[in-house]
C-alpha cells in the first residue's frame, strides 16, 4: 500500500503538533481571533486534527459537523478566510512541512471557501485591490 500524505508528514504526533500550533495562532490572531472567543480550543484542535488527518489519508473518522453547518452562524468574509489561510501557510512553513503536502493541504482548505464564507465570490485579489485604491487616489 502506498504511503499516505499523513504518513509522509510523520503521523499522528507530528500532525497534532502542527494543528496545536496552528489553532493557537488562530486564537491569538488580532484579525480573526475574535471569532474564537467562546470556542473550546481543545475541541477545535481535535476537530481540526480529525478533519485534516482524514484528508491526508489517515484512517480517522471526522466526528464534526459538515463545514457549512459548523460555520453558518459566523459571518466569515473572504478577507478573514484569507487570513486563516495565511496563518496556516506560515504554520506549515514553520514546521518544515514538505512542499507537496503544503500545497495539497492549502488547496483542500481553499476548496472549502464557499462552504465557510458568507460573501459570494469572496476570493481576495490583492493586486486588484491595490489598483482600485490607486484609481480612487487619482480621482481625489
Amino acid at each position: 500500500m502506498p504511503e499516505t500524505l499523513f504518513d509522509q508528514l510523520g503521523g499522528e504526533a507530528r500532525l497534532r503538533e502542527i494543528i496545536d500550533s496552528f489553532i493557537d495562532r488562530v486564537f491569538d490572531d488580532p484579525m480573526i481571533g475574535f471569532f474564537f472567543r467562546k470556542a473550546d480550543r481543545k475541541r477545535l484542535k481535535e476537530m481540526e486534527y480529525q478533519f485534516t488527518a482524514r484528508f491526508l489519508g489517515a484512517d480517522v473518522t471526522y466526528a464534526g459537523r459538515p463545514m457549512d453547518q459548523a460555520h453558518a452562524r459566523h459571518p466569515i468574509m473572504g478577507g478573514q478566510f484569507a487570513r486563516r489561510q495565511k496563518i496556516l501557510r506560515d504554520t506549515l512553513k514553520a514546521y518544515n512541512v514538505p512542499a507537496e503536502i503544503q500545497e495539497a493541504w492549502m488547496q483542500h482548505t481553499e476548496s472549502l471557501r464557499s462552504l465557510i464564507t458568507g460573501d459570494a465570490g469572496s476570493e481576495c485579489d490583492p493586486q486588484r485591490a491595490r489598483e482600485r485604491v490607486d484609481d480612487m487616489s487619482k480621482r481625489s
